[in-house]
C-alpha cells in the first residue's frame, strides 16, 4: 500500500467515527434507575455500563468476545542507552507471549481474553505459528539523530493496526484491550507526550524498565535532543508520530481508529498504549469517546496523558509492565459492570418496593 493509499484508508476510517448513541445511553440509564439498588449506588460501574451502551448502540451490551492485541517493535533510540534491558529482549518476550509464559497470558487467561501478538517492527526474525507477521521495518531509526520513521512507514504501521482490528471483528469481537512490547518505547512515548501535551520531557519521563537516576537524566536529555533535532509539531499528530514515535505505537493508533469506527470499546493499557491514543484522538477527536482507561501506571507521563484526554482510570495498582496487563486486569471491572447492568432484576421483576 502506498503512502497515499494508506492515508486515504486511514482518513476514511477516521471520518467514519460517529458520536456515542445517546438513545442507547438513555435506555441504559433508565434501566439502571429500575434495578434493585439505590440510584447511583454502584458508582462508576453504572457509568461504565451506560458508556459502553453508547459505544455499541445496545441498551444491554456484552463484551463476551474480548481480545488483547500486543503490538511488538524495536526502537533505534536504544542505541543511546535509554533502557535497562538490551534490544534483543523485544523478540525474546514476543516469543514468551506466543508460548504463553508472560504476565499478559496469565492475566488475560484469568478474564477469558485471547492474546494476539503482532510483529509490526521487531528487529530480528521471530517465528511461531501463532505470530501475526506484519513487519513494516526492522525497528525504527534513532530518533535522537533524525526521524524515527518515514511518513510511509508510520502510516503503514497504522494500517497494520487497523487491519488487525478488522480481522478480529470478522472473527467476532466485542472489546479490544491494547498491549505492546518494545525495548525503548517509553522513550518514544515520553517524546510524544511532551510534544502533544506541551509538557517538558522531564515532567513526562519515568524510569521505564527501571533505570537509575543517572540513566533517567540521560534518558531525558536524549528525548530533549530528539525533539530539538526533529522539531515535531503538536498540530501535526501524524507527523509527530513519524518523527518521535514507534511502529507499535503507530499500529495501536490505527487499531484505536478502526475500533472506534466499528463501535468496539477500547480498553487502554498503560503509558505506551495511551500515547497511541493521544495521537489517534488528536487526529480524530471522536475516537476519544470509545476509550476506557484500564489503569494508571507509575510512569508520570501516563497520568498526564489521562488528564489531557479526560480519562479516569479504572484501577491504580502501581503497575508499569505494559503488555496489556493493566487493561486485561480492568476487564474484570468492566465485566462486573455489564453483568450487573444486564442480570440484576428490576424492582418490578423482583417484587421489591421502590422509593
Amino acid at each position: 500500500m502506498t503512502e497515499e493509499d494508506a492515508l486515504r484508508y486511514l482518513t476514511a476510517l477516521g471520518d467514519g467515527i460517529v458520536p456515542l448513541d445517546v438513545d442507547a445511553m438513555a435506555r441504559a440509564r433508565a434501566r439502571q434507575a429500575r434495578l434493585t439498588k439505590p440510584p447511583g449506588s454502584l458508582g462508576r460501574l453504572e457509568e461504565i455500563a451506560v458508556q459502553i451502551a453508547g459505544m455499541t448502540g445496545q441498551e444491554r451490551p456484552s463484551v463476551a468476545r474480548r481480545a488483547v492485541v500486543v503490538m511488538a517493535a524495536d526502537h533505534g533510540v536504544t542505541q543511546e542507552g535509554v533502557s535497562a534491558y538490551p534490544a534483543e529482549v523485544t523478540a525474546q518476550m514476543a516469543l514468551n507471549f506466543l508460548r504463553g509464559g508472560a504476565a499478559i497470558n496469565a492475566i488475560a487467561g484469568s478474564v477469558g481474553a485471547s492474546v494476539t501478538v503482532v510483529d509490526v517492527g521487531i528487529a530480528s526474525e521471530v517465528s511461531h505459528p501463532a505470530l501475526l507477521a506484519r513487519k513494516v521495518a526492522p525497528g525504527t531509526a534513532n530518533m535522537a539523530a533524525g526521524p524515527a520513521m518515514t511518513q510511509e512507514q508510520s502510516l503503514s504501521a497504522m494500517v497494520v493496526g487497523a487491519e488487525t482490528l478488522e480481522a478480529l471483528v470478522d472473527e467476532g469481537l466485542d472489546l479490544v484491550a491494547t498491549g505492546e512490547m518494545g525495548i525503548g518505547n517509553t522513550t518514544a512515548a515520553s517524546a510524544l507526550t511532551a510534544v502533544m501535551t506541551g509538557r517538558s520531557p522531564r515532567e513526562v519521563t519515568g524510569r521505564g524498565t527501571g533505570v537509575d537516576d543517572a540513566q533517567l537524566a540521560h534518558k531525558v536529555a536524549v528525548i530533549e535532543q530528539a525533539i530539538a533535532v526533529n522539531a515535531p509539531d503538536a498540530n501535526d499528530p501524524l507527523g509527530t508520530l513519524a518523527k518521535v514515535g514507534g511502529l507499535e505505537i503507530a499500529a495501536l493508533a490505527g487499531l484505536i481508529l478502526a475500533a472506534a469506527r466499528r463501535r468496539i470499546p477500547v480498553l487502554l493499557d498503560g503509558f505506551i498504549a495511551s500515547s497511541a491514543a493521544l495521537i489517534a484522538c488528536a487526529w480524530r477527536p471522536l475516537a476519544r469517546e470509545y476509550l476506557l482507561a484500564g489503569h494508571v501506571s507509575v510512569e508520570p507521563g501516563h497520568q498526564i496523558i489521562l488528564e489531557h484526554l479526560g480519562l479516569r482510570p479504572l484501577l491504580s495498582l502501581e503497575m508499569r509492565l505494559g503488555e496489556g496487563t493493566g487493561a486485561a486486569l480492568a476487564l474484570a471491572v468492566v465485566d462486573a459492570a455489564l453483568r450487573a447492568h444486564d442480570e440484576m432484576a428490576t424492582f418490578d421483576e423482583a417484587g421489591v418496593s421502590d422509593r
